[in-house]
């Protein structure tokens, strides 16, 4: 991991260490297993390697998927000097490459960032979070989208979420595979096994995903909070965002839903509730941890 000025969380590190092990472990099982439960082992094996394929594009092109799905625009700093001049502070303050930057014409508040390494990232904000918070809230978000590329987060969710999704090419091939024998020789049964050991490993990627996903957001508030000082800013922010985001149409924030996992505040109601499904911790969780790092600061509460 490149050197920057943003506190090291080893907390952090272990946990994306632990994740890609365990589910590089079960996309190995997953196909080990399936070429015996199926009549054709190298349909089984060409759809593994079909799924590192899928996984290693997500890895390749993951900031032009996420601005895709936005229908978001790399801006220059002609056009957003404001935006640029931030992130170019916040930049040298974290002594880090500095990002591509994009914005997205949406009107919810938010703020992500993506892409598969330093050099390849993007900071993408949308006008409606623009129009939203004032300089030094925004400013304490994008140290906080800046965090996430610095500890390289946002590479391990990208690869990781490419589990779900071999699993589901697996699952389909092992059906073909299956089928293929016909059922007096047995093709049923192994259809069976196929789609419950593909649905075990959907299962485990999913929980470890949302973890994983609520400790690094946890970890991109305190590492952005200390870079900038300004806790009781993001703090604010956090809490305009919410409350922007409840305030947009259900329709709206389905338009956001293929980056959600990325989203500084995820974009979907009740927020403040914490279940096993979550990607995010919860406002209050959120709020608490930078309350206590005003109070370590010696700074007054807003």
């Amino acid at each position: 991991m490149a050197t920057n000025r943003f506190i090291k969380d080893s907390g952090l590190t272990a946990r994306m260490t632990l994740v890609m092990f365990l589910l590089g472990a079960l996309f190995v099982g997953l196909v080990v297993g399936l070429m015996f439960a199926v009549d054709s082992p190298g349909l089984a094996f060409l759809i593994g390697v079909g799924g590192i394929g899928v996984a290693f594009y997500q890895w390749w092109s993951s900031d032009k998927v996420a601005m895709r799905a936005m229908r978001a625009r790399e801006v220059t700093p002609e056009q957003a000097p404001e935006l640029h001049g931030m992130i170019d502070r916040l930049c040298a303050l974290a002594d880090m490459p500095k990002p591509r930057v994009g914005i997205a014409d949406m009107a919810m508040p938010n703020a992500f960032a993506t892409g598969r390494s330093p050099d390849r990232a993007v900071v993408c904000v949308t006008t409606g979070i623009l129009q939203t918070l004032d300089a030094e809230e925004l400013e304490a978000v994008l140290a906080h989208e800046l965090s996430h590329v610095a500890h390289r987060d946002v590479l391990v969710m990208t690869l990781a979420s490419s589990a779900g999704i071999a699993a589901g090419m697996l699952t389909r091939g092992a059906q073909f595979g299956g089928l293929s024998r016909g059922r007096d020789s047995g093709g049923a049964p192994a259809v069976l096994i196929a789609i419950t050991v593909s649905l075990v490993v959907y299962a485990i990627s999913f929980l470890l995903l949302r973890l994983l996903s609520r400790y690094r957001e946890l970890c991109a508030d305190r590492s952005g909070a200390y870079l900038t000082m300004k806790p009781q800013a993001l703090a604010s922010a956090l809490t305009k965002i919410a409350g922007g985001v409840n305030a947009i149409p259900q329709r709206d924030l389905r338009a956001g839903s293929a980056v959600n996992s990325l989203f500084i505040v995820p974009a979907v109601r009740g927020m403040t509730l914490q279940t096993l499904t979550a990607t995010h911790p919860s406002l209050e969780q959120r709020l608490e941890q930078l309350a206590r790092i005003q109070a370590e600061l010696g700074r007054p509460t807003a």
